[in-house]
């Protein structure tokens, strides 16, 4: 199968040269992936490390929208140059949408993707498996030294399995299960996650803002 990757079309991004762009993000994991998933662009993708006493951002935001936003706008005006900032997480029915903006960092201090499937599946222990029902969500935001540029979100549905599987991906992908292809993400692998993920759909609505961002000679 073919890698599904947002290509780069004639009368869209111009091919002219490559653009250089911010992913607001010190997650190495989701950087690479991000990277995967635009591959098709002539974009060059730098992140927050590239630059010297970038600021550390807080994520206090109340939505995914929201930490995405101040993201992308304080990395683009300390740096004056265009940015990315992106927000993610699950959101599980049973849990009243937790971990939600919390999904980093559930498990609390010494968090890590592990820690967190592991108490994610503690708190499921005794919901039977049609009620485990969940949806990953991306938020993106475009910004450069003068403001938001704009912002966009993507969602993708699935369950919760009752146990890790899979070896693909990062977070909570080895519990997120597809009923489409009786996978988790993690089984499933990058090719057909990249193709239906909440962070492709994300990126691929902002390759919009991005057209017209360097349409009108960004």
């Amino acid at each position: 199968m073919k890698r599904q990757k947002i290509e780069d079309r004639k009368g869209k991004i111009e091919n002219k040269r490559i653009r250089e762009i911010i992913v607001a993000t010190r997650n190495k994991k989701k950087l690479e992936e991000i990277k995967e998933i635009t591959s098709g662009l002539k974009l060059k993708i730098v992140s927050p490390d590239d630059f010297s006493d970038t600021p550390y951002i807080k994520e206090d935001g109340k939505t995914f929208l929201e930490n995405a936003r101040k993201k992308a706008l304080k990395t683009a005006r300390f740096t004056h140059k265009l940015t990315l900032g992106e927000d993610s997480g699950l959101c599980v029915d049973a849990l009243l949408g937790a971990p939600g903006i919390y999904s980093s960092r559930f498990s609390g201090k010494g968090k890590s993707d592990v820690k967190n499937n592991q108490k994610l599946l503690r708190l499921l222990k005794d919901v039977p498996f049609k009620k485990r029902t969940a949806h990953y969500v991306c938020a993106v935001a475009l910004a450069d030294k003068d403001g938001l540029i704009g912002a966009v979100s993507g969602k993708c549905n699935g369950l919760i399995a009752f146990e890790p599987q899979g070896s693909h991906g990062f977070g909570y992908d080895p519990l997120f299960f597809i009923p489409k292809y009786k996978k988790t993400f993690a089984q499933l692998g990058e090719k057909v996650k990249h193709a239906m993920s909440h962070r492709y759909k994300a990126l691929k609505k902002t390759k919009a803002l991005l057209e017209k961002y360097y349409r009108n000679g960004r």
